[in-house]
């Protein structure tokens, strides 16, 4: 392993002088610090993280809580754990993933034992029990989701409320009046998810607004909940032609129960997905979609975190605006018989 003496002799300067270099404390010229960065490169040398910790006091370390539950899509919350990662290591921090559902436990483990310098949450709640505990530290933190008071919190997510309306504009602009929503399993609406209750504000607000029906039913996904789900939609509004789905696991189970009874897409029914771009553009019939914008939810929470960590960072609210994409999915509304 490359000591830190190893480089200070390799650039012909003191120890000190690549200390001072690696931790930015004091002012070095140009061409020394050009000259240690190059023999750190070609020495390979990487600091040792536990002295750097006390030389900093800093982890150089990024907590990042994401809950995985077996009702979520676990690939998109991967997705933005992924991207949270990439963006951290452009920044020389890297991420603690704590995936497990301990809510404020998790929050004070952090606080409490200097694991990490900052933390970045997802699966964000309305009432989310971990944001009294966040507002009572000065640790910086950041979330991926909309509580329903951001008073003094930095948020990054897609603005959901507005895919909503989105999702039911584009649709009844295609003269659709009876939608039906297949959303979350049910326990993410118990949970008061902020991304799902705020899409079927933005649905319903804009659905009375253009005299458009609406019908929302949660769904476990898989085939069998899902034609259970059907039938009860059908039931109740055998009218229906538009569909509007927030829950992958259900898409593809949606359009074979779709063709096994004869309803052609987009010919019969309109099928409207928020969802991955992957999944909208590999389903058996490519669906028009608003998209989960993954990565750059990750990015900019990072971003937004290392702003805080160098004493830039202002509590603020950033929503991504959503883009819907057609595709071969949606169409005009059958003629009323």
């Amino acid at each position: 392993m490359v000591t830190l003496a190893e480089v200070a002799q390799h650039a012909g300067v003191s120890a000190s002088t690549v200390s001072y270099v690696l931790s930015g404390k004091r002012s070095i010229s140009a061409g020394t610090r050009e000259r240690v960065e190059q023999s750190i490169r070609e020495l390979g040398y990487h600091p040792n993280a536990g002295a750097r910790a006390l030389a900093s006091s800093r982890s150089n370390i990024i907590a990042l809580m994401v809950p995985l539950r077996t009702d979520m899509y676990v690939p998109v919350m991967m997705e933005i754990a992924i991207a949270v990662a990439t963006t951290a290591r452009t920044h020389g921090y890297d991420v603690l993933l704590l995936t497990g559902e301990e809510g404020p436990d998790a929050v004070r483990r952090v606080t409490g034992s200097g694991l990490a310098d900052a933390m970045i949450l997802m699966d964000v709640q309305l009432d989310d029990e971990r944001l009294p505990l966040l507002r009572g530290t000065d640790q910086p933190a950041v979330l991926i989701g909309l509580p329903a008071d951001t008073a003094g919190l930095t948020c990054v997510d897609l603005d959901f409320t507005a895919t909503g309306a989105l999702c039911v504009e584009h649709l009844a602009g295609l003269g659709h009046r009876d939608v039906a929503v297949i959303g979350e399993a049910p326990a993410v609406y118990e949970r008061h998810t902020g991304f799902a209750e705020r899409t079927l504000d933005g649905l319903r607000a804009r659905a009375r607004e253009s005299g458009v029906r609406l019908l929302h039913r949660p769904c476990e996904g898989g085939y069998g909940a899902m034609a259970a789900t059907l039938a009860r939609i059908l039931d109740e509004r055998p009218d229906t032609t538009g569909f509007v789905v927030q829950n992958e696991s259900a898409v593809e189970p949606l359009l074979a129960l779709l063709r096994q009874q004869g309803r052609a897409v987009p010919e019969d029914v309109s099928v409207l997905a928020i969802c991955p771009e992957q999944v909208a553009v590999q389903a058996s019939v490519r669906l028009t979609s608003v998209a989960i914008p993954a990565q750059e939810m990750g990015r900019h929470a990072v971003e937004r975190l290392v702003a805080k960590l160098d004493g830039r960072g202002e509590s603020e609210v950033v929503l991504l605006e959503p883009e819907l994409t057609v595709r071969a999915s949606t169409g005009p509304a059958p003629a009323s018989p």
